[in-house]
Formats: C-alpha cells, sequence, structure tokens
C-alpha cells in the first residue's frame, strides 16, 4: 500500500523545548504559579544548554587582535559591510541583496591610539540560535567579541521587531547584553545538603542534579539569573544599537528611535553620526566608551612621558589597575615592582605614589620604580627567580651548542 505520509523530523528535545514555551505561555503569572513557572524556566534553560552542547559551535572570529574585540550583529542587508568599511576602511564586498557577506571579515579601527578589531560577520535570521542560517557560527564569535554592535534598519523596525528578535537569538544562546554577574556565591559540594532553605531554588538545582552546595545571594535576584549562575556558561557582554539609514524615516521616528537605550541612529550612506575611518563621529565615541578602554601614558625618570603611544588598558579583559598596566608592558617589570607615581585624574595629588591595585584613568601618566638591588635580595622568592634565570641560561647555552654540532656533522 502506497501513500504520503507527513514526518516529524523535529528533534526530540526541540520538540520539548517548544512544548515548555507553549506551556509557560499558557500559564498566568502570578504568586500560585510562581513555583510552576520557575520549574519551567530551570527545564527550558537545561533542554537549551543541552540543545548547543550537542549542536556544538562554529568559528571564533580568528585570532584576537589589537586592544578589544567588536563584533557587527544584524539581519541581512542592514548595512554592516559598508558601515565596518567606515570605520575601518576595509573593503568588503557590498550590495543591495541580501547574504552578500557570507564569511567573518575581520578589520582594524584606529581611535584615540587604540586598535580596535571589527568584525563583520554575515547576516542571522529568527531561529539562528538552533542553527539556522550558520546562526551557530555567527554567534560563536559574538561570544569570543569583547563587545557587540547590533546593526538595525531604521526602516523596517517598526514592523518587524528585528531587536527584540535579535535580543532573544543572543539570550538564548546565553549571551546577556548590557547586565552584569549576579552577585551570587555558588559552590558545588559531594555532601552537606543544600544550604538555601528557598523550596524554589532548590527545586530548581534538583533539575541539574545538584543535591549538596552552598548558595549565597547577596542582593535580590530572579529565577533566570539563579538558573545563570547554576549552569555558569552564561557571558555578559556591553551591547550597543546602531539604527542604519535613517535618511528613509520620518523626522518623528528618528526621534523615537533616537530615545531607546544605548542607541545611537544615523546614516552611513549620508554620513549621519559617522564619519571616514580617520575622523572622530560619535558612532566611534560610543564603541570607545562600552568597550571601557584607557589610554596611560609611561614615564621614565628624568624625561618626558611618551604621548605618542600610550599603552591601552581594557576594563573588560585584565582591568585597568596599575597591575594591568605592568602586564602588558612585562612580566619582568610586575615581578620587581615597588611602586607607581601616577599623574592624572586618578591622583589626588601629582605625583601621588600608588601601589599595584591602583585605578588609572584615562590619559593618566605613570612611572614605574622598581625594587633596588638589596630589596630583591631581600625577597622570599629571591632564591626561586635567581634557580629560574640561571636554567634560563644554561639551556639556552645547551641548545647552542646543540645545534652547532649538528650543523657541523651535516
Amino acid at each position: 500500500m502506497c501513500g504520503v505520509f507527513d514526518v516529524d523530523l523535529t528533534p526530540p528535545s526541540l520538540f520539548e523545548l517548544k512544548e515548555i514555551e507553549a506551556e509557560m505561555a499558557r500559564t498566568q503569572k502570578n504568586k500560585a504559579t510562581n513555583y510552576h513557572l520557575g520549574t519551567l524556566k530551570a527545564k527550558l534553560a537545561k533542554l537549551r544548554n543541552e540543545l548547543l552542547i550537542e549542536q556544538g559551535g562554529g568559528g571564533g572570529g580568528g585570532p584576537r587582535l589589537g586592544d578589544a574585540r567588536v563584533a557587527l550583529i544584524g539581519f541581512p542587508s542592514v548595512g554592516k559591510s559598508t558601515l565596518q568599511c567606515s570605520l575601518t576602511g576595509t573593503e568588503s564586498e557590498a550590495a543591495a541583496y541580501e547574504f552578500t557577506t557570507l564569511t567573518c571579515i575581520p578589520g582594524t579601527m584606529h581611535y584615540k591610539g587604540s586598535k580596535v578589531q571589527v568584525l563583520d560577520l554575515p547576516g542571522i535570521i529568527e531561529g539562528a540560535a538552533h542553527g539556522k542560517g550558520r546562526g551557530r557560527e555567527v554567534i560563536a564569535c559574538a561570544r569570543n567579541a569583547d563587545a557587540i554592535l547590533i546593526v538595525l534598519d531604521a526602516g523596517k523596525e517598526g514592523l518587524n521587531r528585528h531587536r527584540e528578535i535579535l535580543e532573544n537569538e543572543l539570550e538564548t544562546v546565553g549571551i546577556r547584553l548590557n547586565q552584569r554577574p549576579p552577585d551570587v556565591t555558588f559552590t558545588k559540594k559531594t555532601t552537606g545538603g543544600v544550604s538555601e532553605p528557598e523550596k524554589l531554588a532548590t527545586q530548581i538545582m534538583r533539575e541539574y542534579r545538584v543535591t549538596s552546595a552552598d548558595l549565597l545571594a547577596r542582593e535580590d535576584i530572579s529565577i533566570d539569573q539563579l538558573v545563570d549562575v547554576i549552569i555558569g556558561n552564561r557571558v555578559y557582554k556591553p551591547c550597543c544599537y546602531f539604527y542604519n539609514k535613517i535618511d528613509t524615516i520620518t523626522i518623528e521616528e528618528v526621534d523615537q528611535l533616537a530615545r531607546m537605550p544605548h542607541t545611537l541612529v544615523g546614516s552611513v550612506k549620508k554620513g549621519y553620526n559617522i564619519g571616514a575611518p580617520d575622523e572622530d563621529d560619535p558612532l566611534k565615541a560610543m564603541i570607545w566608551r562600552y568597550l571601557g578602554l584607557t589610554r596611560v601614558y609611561t614615564k621614565r625618570k628624568g624625561q618626558l612621558p611618551d604621548l605618542a603611544e600610550p599603552v591601552v588598558l581594557s576594563a573588560i579583559r585584565k582591568g585597568t589597575t596599575v597591575k594591568s598596566l605592568c602586564q602588558n608592558v612585562s612580566s619582568q617589570m610586575l615581578r620587581d615592582f615597588n611602586f607607581a607615581l601616577v599623574w592624572g585624574k586618578s591622583a589626588k595629588h601629582r605625583p601621588q605614589r600608588c601601589g599595584i591595585n591602583h585605578d588609572l584613568k584615562d590619559e593618566d601618566v605613570v612611572q614605574i620604580v622598581t625594587k633596588t638591588n638589596t630589596q630583591q635580595r631581600n625577597s622570599k622568592n629571591y632564591q626561586a627567580i635567581v634557580q629560574a634565570q640561571s636554567d634560563k641560561y644554561h639551556k639556552k647555552k645547551f641548545d647552542a651548542k646543540k645545534k652547532k654540532q649538528s650543523r657541523l656533522r651535516g
């Protein structure tokens, strides 16, 4: 007997995920259903995490170059490639049809003495979090970026809700936009039970097979934040939004978009709020601010500071302390650090003698003073440092001798 049958090829975990989402949509939100909704949210987050692990991820945007990295995220044909060309001067294929960019194209933006890597990623569509339209590879690059710039078409936002869709896609894969990690300490244990007496918190931990743990919340948190802490693979990224093509909408619509949080409106084609790669403009200033970059000028004793090449520190990567400055310059400088003399906004007087944990501000001038020979000999790890230097010297000498012998034999 022959016939045509409808076959559902949806994976079981994805089908169960859709069922939970439908049940959450049907359930009214009140105090009586709070426990039930919390349990459903925990199951939903668990299934999403399992799907991400099963599908895997691709790419990471290549090597991390420069002082910071920004990923351009958006739907197809919103002007990401043209925007990257205006920011970095990188030639990228741009056309009126969709999916012009098929791979990750990096470029470098030079601004205030810093080098910011800008990634032009392929356009994503709704359902990218589950692999549609190579969305997995694009989102993998976004996870490795220091900040995200979401590019939107101002003419299409009113009807299509592109901003909301992109936020939901990134939220689904564990990227939290413009949020900070909750002030919660979560420690798994082998025995002892759960120290948190709250019934809902205990039930959520049981969903993840956590039977013994210490949970300390120093602030009020939501159910979603508790699930994020338990899973532990969430990333928190600063994100700004750029509405392109404002020359196609009315001034009232432009005003409405400009009032949205973390938002800048403009037009790459007309040059509104964005200029040439070597010009200062509001968009570059916004990216700089969201990346949390700080310029620090170094100074030698008895000499003028080097104002030509600043050391750019990132609050997202290593921080903006004196210790971060030493790590960026030399590991030996960090090892022999004694104190620092600081001129600038972070100093109460000029110069101020500071320790290694002093927070630096933009355009501070810093002179690092290392330990004297007597101080180095009196330090606790002096013998270990001497031994390490001796081993390094003898290894280098042995390798040179071995290389010379092999060359004579050959």
